[in-house]
């Protein structure tokens, strides 16, 4: 599982500050979340490819989290691309997109397919035989999902040698993986566990961006291998968080905590703050294993 942020900084861009994207890796898939002002030229700063991209998720429509799409978008068409493109994203988000192709002629010469999201309850929006993407509901000015990608149960590993002694056919190798037990070519039937070894638990990714502070949340991401909450603000400025429907680095951690999950990482600073290594010392009073987000850094979960 790999994850690359391309943004991670609330609002308006600067120079050295780009707004919310991020590309995650996991079980072959690429799959793009968010998509802030300038997500293209940070893609090609990345080396992402882009042919790889099938599946793009919006979280909302504050618009530094999606005014990069519709110029993706087109240039996957000027890139001539034919695959599919899908797009989970809140209700409206088609509206706008279509309007903006309509205005300026630039119908895609590939299959758009949006999937407009709704509801206000937890739901599977995405699987194949590797993956499933779940809604996170999060509390924000407007309608606002997260998303949790989690891996399916991996298989269990042959032991090469071991299945050699123990005379079993190839043909067999497959029923292995899927943790049967089965019969070697002298007849006798040979335990899973004698020839095989426990696969590596499967990985999950929470992408938590933005809410206020918001427990309800808890049940859904518990136990994920990594947590992303936005940390718009330090204790300090808690008091705008009401306002702003936010959270500080402090209330990421006490979210991550109450999850039991392994990692979190820290993002969506506001752009008030000149340093981050602040909200890493607040958060780390409450979580012990704390990372930074930063525009261009990737993360690998092995």
């Amino acid at each position: 599982m790999k994850l690359t942020i391309l943004g991670c900084h609330s609002a308006t861009p600067s120079i050295n500050a780009n707004p919310t994207a991020q590309v995650l890796e996991i079980k072959n898939n690429m799959f793009l979340i968010d998509c802030g002002e300038g997500t293209q030229v940070e893609l090609r700063r990345n080396k992402v490819k882009f042919s790889r991209i099938k599946h793009i998720f919006i979280s909302h429509l504050h618009g530094d989290h999606y005014f990069g799409l519709v110029g993706l978008v087109n240039t996957f068409s000027l890139l001539t691309r034919e695959t599919e493109l899908h797009i989970y994203a809140p209700k409206g988000l088609k509206e706008v997109i279509l309007l903006q192709m309509k205005l300026s002629a630039s119908w895609t010469k590939y299959p758009l397919v949006f999937h407009e999201l709704s509801s206000n309850e937890s739901e599977l929006i995405y699987e194949d035989d590797k993956v499933e993407v779940y809604t996170i509901p999060l509390k924000h000015r407007v309608y606002t999902n997260g998303f949790l990608f989690k891996e399916k149960e991996n298989e269990r590993k042959i032991d090469i040698n071991l299945v050699t002694e123990a005379n079993i056919d190839k043909a067999y190798f497959r029923k292995l993986k899927q943790g049967f037990d089965v019969e070697n070519e002298d007849g006798v039937l040979i335990s899973n566990a004698k020839v095989t070894k426990d696969p590596l638990p499967p990985k999950s990714y929470a992408f938590c961006s933005d809410t206020v502070y918001n427990e309800a949340i808890i049940p859904i991401i518990k136990d994920c291998t990594v947590l992303y909450h936005e940390s718009t603000f330090l204790d300090k400025n808690e008091a705008l968080c009401i306002p702003t429907k936010h959270s500080t680095a402090k209330q990421a951690a006490t979210i991550a905590k109450k999850a039991n999950v392994e990692t979190l990482i820290l993002g969506h600073y506001s752009t008030r703050y000149n340093s981050y290594e602040e909200f890493k010392s607040e958060a780390k009073t409450v979580f012990d294993n704390v990372l930074l987000s930063k525009d261009g850094k990737t993360f690998n979960f092995d």
